[in-house]
């Protein structure tokens, strides 16, 4: 915490140096000076336009404040930018960013977030470094923190939920206190409410058709059920970390790449013995279902040789006995 403090102080060091060189400019001589001078030029570093734009600002510094009522009870306050009819009309707090009519609108004290769209983190209070770029992205978001939200509708039933990334619109548009979870794609997650800590990619609502919502789980859309080639098909592993390939190795690597950028990489042991045994068990499949076909045929063959000898046997019992005939003198 401490770290992340020093850290916001330095930036804030760094800004106050950038600003002040920035003022110098304002010292060079009035023919050097755009003339008439621009209006909306105030102390501080201050840029106000519009119906009470920044108008309660005592000592803030560093402010652009652009539209009706943008910043209007901001203070103490620095390094803001509000862009857009009410765009953070409530804010006291710093390095917030706002573009959009609305656009985090009652934050009060939540620093460091930026908001992008009509109504883009409304109702954001204390919710620190968020990033909403969509129409209603993060809209109901009051203080989760570090989420990024991009699309129209993005995580807008957010409220408490921390570390949630949804890109796509109406992505996490259900989820209102979970966390950790990452979803690429329109209506990614959308069914998700409860679970925590789920990858998504594709349009999937992040609810299985049988185990329904669960935490800690991975979907991945147009994978199941989707062809490949029958020659250059490979068996997919994943190790412990999560990492997915097609062969194993014992450590690190390092193998020059192919003329197209495609590492070559030479199969171990273990991984050319696991795809034999692959083969093996492909061709004793053959085999037994070839043996299955030829034990049918058998069957059948024995049961047409039965059904002749009936029909052969019924035969002769069907023919007329022999009649002898004497001849009379």
């Amino acid at each position: 915490m401490k770290g992340k403090i020093n850290k916001v102080k330095n930036r804030i060091t760094t800004l106050v140096t950038v600003l002040s060189m920035l003022a110098c400019f304002a010292l060079l001589s009035e023919a050097q000076a755009v003339s008439p001078a621009p209006d909306g030029c105030y102390p501080n570093f201050t840029t106000a336009e519009g119906c009470g734009a920044l108008g309660s600002l005592t000592t803030g510094a560093g402010n652009t404040a652009l539209g009706w009522q943008s910043l209007f009870l901001d203070t103490t306050g620095s390094f803001n930018t509000g862009v857009g009819g009410g765009a953070l009309a409530l804010n006291n707090a710093d390095s917030n960013t706002a573009i959009g009519a609305a656009a985090l609108l009652l934050n009060t004290t939540g620093t460091q977030n930026t908001a992008v769209g009509t109504d883009a983190m409304v109702f954001n209070d204390s919710g620190d470094s968020n990033t909403a770029t969509g129409y209603f992205a993060l809209m109901n978001n009051t203080s989760g923190g570090s989420n990024t939200a991009i699309g129209s509708d993005a995580l807008t039933a957010n409220t408490t939920g921390n570390n949630n990334t949804a890109v796509g619109n109406q992505a996490l548009q259900n989820s209102q206190t979970t966390s950790d979870n990452v979803v690429i794609g329109t209506m990614a997650g959308s069914g998700i409410t409860t679970a925590n800590n789920n990858v998504i990619i594709g349009h999937h609502s992040g609810v299985h058709t049988v185990f329904g919502e669960e935490s800690d789980r991975c979907f991945i859309d147009n994978i199941s059920g989707a062809p490949v080639s029958a020659a250059t098909a490979a068996i997919v592993m994943v190790d412990s970390d999560g990492r997915l390939g097609t062969v194993t190795t014992e450590g690190p690597s390092h193998r020059a790449s192919s003329s197209k950028g495609i590492r070559r990489q030479a199969i171990p042991d273990a991984a050319k013995q696991a795809m034999l045994n692959q083969k093996i068990q492909s061709l004793r499949a053959i085999v037994t279902q070839q043996q299955t076909q030829i034990d049918t045929l058998t069957a059948q063959l024995k049961e047409q040789a039965t059904q002749i000898q009936r029909a052969s046997a019924d035969l002769e019992m069907s023919k007329p006995a022999a009649k002898v005939v004497a001849n009379k003198p």
